[in-house]
C-alpha cells in the first residue's frame, strides 16, 4: 500500500473509502471504511462476506444483486490475463461452499465494479443508502479504491455522520477497525 493513499484515506472523515485486491480482500481502509464493514465475521473479505457471511442477507437489503455484481466483478478481475493464485483459491473455495456462487459463476457474467448505489443495514445505526465509485490505483496494478458517499442532507449523510463519531479514534474496540488501516 502506497503511504500517500493510506494519508490521503485518512483525510477523508465523512467519506468511507476502502482498498480492495482483485479478490475483493480489504486491504486497507479508512477509519469510517472500517466501521462501515465492521462486526462481520468476514469484515475483510467482501466476497466471502457476501457469499459465507452469516450475517449477509441481513446486511445487504439487496443481498441478491449484490451477490450478482460480486461475482460478476470477480469474473471481471479473472480475465485481466494475470495469473492469480489467490483468485484461483478464492473461486475453488466459493465453490464447493456455496451452490448460490457456483451458479452466478457459471453464467460468466463479466462486469468491472465501476459505480452504483448500495443499500445497507448497519447494526449500530441502521439503513444506509450509499453511492460508491470505484477507482483503479495506476501504482498498484489490481488494487481499486472504492469510496462511498451518502446524498447530502439524506438520513443516509445522518447515519453515516453518527457511525464516523462511533468510530472516532478512542471509541475503539478489539475486533473493530483500530483507524490505521488494518483490524485490532
Amino acid at each position: 500500500m502506497s503511504p500517500a493513499l493510506l494519508r490521503m484515506m485518512e483525510g477523508w472523515h465523512r467519506t468511507p473509502a476502502v482498498v480492495l485486491d482483485r479478490c475483493l480482500t480489504v486491504l486497507a481502509h479508512n477509519v469510517l471504511g472500517g466501521a462501515l464493514f465492521a462486526g462481520h465475521t468476514h469484515s475483510g473479505d467482501l466476497l466471502r462476506l457476501v457469499f459465507l457471511d452469516p450475517d449477509a442477507r441481513e446486511f445487504y437489503p439487496d443481498r441478491e444483486s449484490v451477490a450478482v455484481n460480486t461475482v460478476a466483478a470477480l469474473r471481471a478481475a479473472a480475465g485481466t490475463g494475470q495469473e492469480d493464485p489467490g483468485l484461483v483459491a478464492a473461486v475453488g473455495e466459493l465453490s464447493l461452499r456455496s451452490e448460490e456462487f457456483g451458479r452466478l459463476w457459471a453464467r460468466h457474467d463479466i462486469r468491472r465494479k465501476t459505480r452504483e448505489s448500495k443499500r445497507f443495514r448497519h447494526p449500530l445505526v441502521g439503513e444506509l443508502t450509499l453511492d460508491y465509485e470505484s477507482l483503479t490505483v495506476n501504482s498498484a496494478p489490481g488494487q481499486q479504491l472504492v469510496v462511498y458517499q451518502a446524498e447530502p442532507g439524506s438520513p443516509s449523510e445522518q447515519a453515516l455522520a453518527l457511525l464516523g463519531s462511533l468510530a472516532a479514534p478512542g471509541t475503539e474496540k478489539s475486533g473493530e477497525p483500530n483507524g490505521r488501516g488494518t483490524y485490532t
